[in-house]
């Protein structure tokens, strides 16, 4: 645990800026590098740096979702479905974060980024290629989804997926969330990503709430880590309009595989604490 001292604070608060320009510059990705930040920069064991990066990254996710729905663009039948199917899950992988091993954990969340590096370096390439069979199809009329059940079912299954990794690694999930709302719906990226952001607020609470119960929450560390994460989002904003997203998201891939590295190094026991 590290002491709640002046420097240990603005160095979170730092750290949280980073994680508010990642979501604001690539749509995604905060949840993914909070983690690795707090393990590495302030010596964090991984579940007690799995709350404090979910506070940030939901209170982020709450403000942008916010801004989606006065904008009109968050779904939010589909949010409220995937999120409510998270929530019920996450504590579940709150409870097996708090009994697993550290080293494990570290191996596997190493696995988590490069999955997410990989779908992110792979999407340039198949950007062009619609789906096939979409399953949860706008309806033209008054543009909402047209519900059936294989896409309630697609939904539930996206929602339980990302419930699990938040509450097991302290992800908010938008790395499972968005890829699957592409593959299952034909909505437009704005309304993905808000939609994303809408479901992972939902679900970062419901793990939060229940890793209070489990141990305490540095709040310390998890105020100004919050606060800095929410400052850069919304500044952040501004400067991603001008910038090229494919290339900030392929260069956050890459950036993603060697902390991937690292922290398999870590797991393994190469790398010191």
């Amino acid at each position: 645990m590290i002491e709640s001292s002046v420097p240990a604070l603005a160095l979170a608060f730092t750290l949280g800026t980073v994680i508010g320009l990642v979501m604001a510059l690539t749509g995604a990705g905060g949840g993914v590098l909070a983690i690795p930040l707090l393990v590495f920069g302030l010596h964090l064991p991984l579940p007690q740096a799995a709350p404090i990066g979910l506070v940030a990254v939901g209170l982020a996710a709450v403000i942008g979702a916010g801004l989606g729905l006065r904008q009109g663009i968050v779904r939010y039948r589909a949010a409220a479905l995937i999120g409510i199917v998270g929530m019920l899950v996450a504590p579940l992988g709150v409870y097996l974060a708090q009994r697993l091993p550290n080293r494990p954990l570290l191996g596997a969340f190493a696995l988590v980024l490069i999955y997410s590096a990989w779908r992110m370096l792979k999407r340039p390439s198949q950007a062009a290629q619609l789906p096939v069979a979409v399953l949860c199809r706008v309806n033209s009329k008054d543009q909402r989804l047209t519900w059936t059940r294989p896409c309630a079912r697609a939904l539930a299954g996206t929602g339980l997926i990302a419930g699990l990794l938040s509450g097991l690694l302290g992800v908010g999930g938008g790395f499972v969330i968005i890829p699957a709302l592409r593959r299952h719906t034909d909505l437009d990226v704005r309304s993905i990503q808000a939609t994303s952001l809408a479901v992972i607020a939902l679900v970062s609470m419901s793990a939060i709430a229940t890793a209070a119960l489990h141990a305490p929450v540095l709040w310390a560390v998890a105020l100004p880590f919050a606060a800095g994460a929410v400052l850069a989002l919304l500044i952040g904003r501004r400067i991603a309009q001008k910038l090229d997203a494919q290339r900030l998201q392929q260069a956050f891939a890459w950036f993603c595989v060697l902390v991937a590295i690292l922290m398999l190094a870590r797991a393994a026991g190469w790398v010191a604490n």
